[in-house]
């Protein structure tokens, strides 16, 4: 088979996890275009409560993202899985049986404590091969997207006829349907990937929080996910009060969300050919923010929301796939599993902080309050993200060597750093991997394939 090619356990590894994945994140999205709404039914509703009841699991997901892929290193990835996958499910039955705002926020934070990402990601890295990791991963991308867009569309039409608590219930039929995926379908595998490339690292941790570079695209992850929720505590009620009925809602989102992922495609595209991805990331950060800011008008036309609607997901969605990548890009060598535990903590509290944030600035500054103060937030993120490299040229390469003793090892990273092209070195002899970040433009790796087979 090519080597350009994923093989049988590689397809059958990305398609299955991204599904798992894809079904899991479709859980925790349906909720925001129908809570704002269908909430006010339930004993306690209040602003600050809709907020809490949709950023809940964020926080939860912050705090256990690192542990629970920290203990798939212990206990093997698919246990993680199942268990997070089952508590998923209980939370999702709590949130169903509850009759107050209360109940379901208390659901959604127990949907939370099943955070799967990191083993769900290590597991695609050990099943695939260094040089196809980036496809596994970019499949399992690729499915979150949809996830969140079939969200926006299925939440409505859902809700619609089984209600808020039959809509839990679905979520809780998802996470089981994942567990017979994982069951059957996930394959088992006995490679484990370098541990660099996998979970975090907890001695790497403070030197990573140290990292501007990475501290920007960390606020960034936390910006965007913070207006997101906040966005979803009021948008369902301006669309209702523009005469859309909640049940509708599905019919502008899909439309908004198609177009919007046409628009990115080109983006996407050019950014990488002509290594323009900086720009195009700052153009997107300043379009999110020029459609909050037209959002926070009142009594705008139905027309001009859907402008608004438009706009902001063109630019979430370009930003949500771009950032993984740059994180992935700009990383140390041999500290992306590190710098990804941090990334997807910063995701998530900043989902919980934008219910919280978003509850209370609707309360307490109405609708036209919210939209501003959420604008603002993605202004300042603008002036923090000017000061950014362009990551179009940087690559990570992880090749493997003979074991060899230590002194060897510093004497390899010392002759692969004097390659063209390469920016950073780093040898780990117990895990018999090399990890190289470079300039691609310059680099070859046909080069530093021949250096390690001298020494080795």
């Amino acid at each position: 088979m090519s080597q350009s090619a994923l093989n049988a356990t590689e397809k059958r590894a990305s398609i299955s996890l991204a599904v798992v994945f894809g079904l899991r994140m479709l859980g925790l999205f349906m909720i925001m275009p129908v809570f704002a709404y269908y909430g006010k039914a339930l004993d306690g509703y209040s602003p600050l409560w809709v907020g809490l009841a949709i950023g809940a699991y964020g926080l939860t997901q912050a705090l256990f993202q690192i542990p629970m892929g920290m203990l798939s290193d212990r206990i093997g990835r698919k246990p993680v899985i199942f268990l997070g996958l089952i508590i998923f499910a209980i939370g999702s039955v709590i949130a169903a049986m509850s009759d107050s705002v209360y109940g379901v926020a208390l659901g959604r934070a127990v949907q939370g404590l099943g955070a799967i990402a990191s083993a769900i990601l290590a597991l695609a890295a050990d099943s695939s091969r260094e040089e196809q990791r980036p496809k596994v991963m970019a499949t399992i991308g690729v499915c979150i997207g949809l996830a969140f867009a079939v969200a926006m569309v299925v939440g409505p039409i859902v809700t619609q006829f089984i209600g808020l608590s039959g809509l839990f219930y679905f979520t809780a039929l998802m996470a089981i349907l994942g567990l017979i995926i994982v069951k059957y379908a996930v394959p088992d595998v006995v490679h484990k990937a370098p541990a660099g490339e996998t979970v975090a690292v907890p001695q790497l941790l403070g030197k990573l929080l140290r990292k501007p570079e990475l501290l920007r695209l960390d606020a960034g992850i936390f910006v965007l996910h913070l207006t997101l929720t906040a966005m979803f505590v009021v948008l369902p009620l301006k669309l209702v009060a523009a005469g859309v009925e909640v049940t509708q809602h599905w019919l502008l989102y899909f439309p908004a969300l198609i177009l919007s992922f046409i628009f990115i495609i080109p983006m996407l595209i050019i950014g990488a050919r002509k290594q323009k991805n900086k720009q195009f990331f700052l153009f997107s950060i300043a379009l999110m923010a020029a459609s909050l800011f037209l959002l926070a008008n009142s009594n705008m036309p139905l027309w001009l929301i859907l402008l608004a609607v438009f706009l902001y997901f063109t630019a979430f969605n370009f930003l949500e796939a771009s950032l993984p990548a740059f994180i992935s890009m700009l990383a140390p060598a041999g500290a992306k599993g590190s710098a990804m535990g941090i990334y997807s903590t910063s995701q998530f509290l900043g989902a919980f902080l934008g219910g919280v944030a978003g509850g209370t600035a609707y309360n307490y500054f109405g609708e036209q309050g919210l939209f501003i103060f959420i604008g603002c937030l993605m202004l300042c993120w603008l002036v923090i993200a000017f000061g950014m490299s362009n990551p179009s040229q940087i690559r990570n390469h992880v090749l493997s060597i003979n074991l060899m003793e230590t002194q060897q090892a510093e004497q390899l990273a010392s002759q692969l750093t004097h390659l063209a092209g390469v920016l950073e070195a780093v040898v780990v002899p117990n895990e018999r991997v090399v990890y190289l970040k470079v300039k691609h433009t310059e680099f070859e790796l046909n080069q530093a394939h021949k250096l390690i087979k001298c020494v080795n």
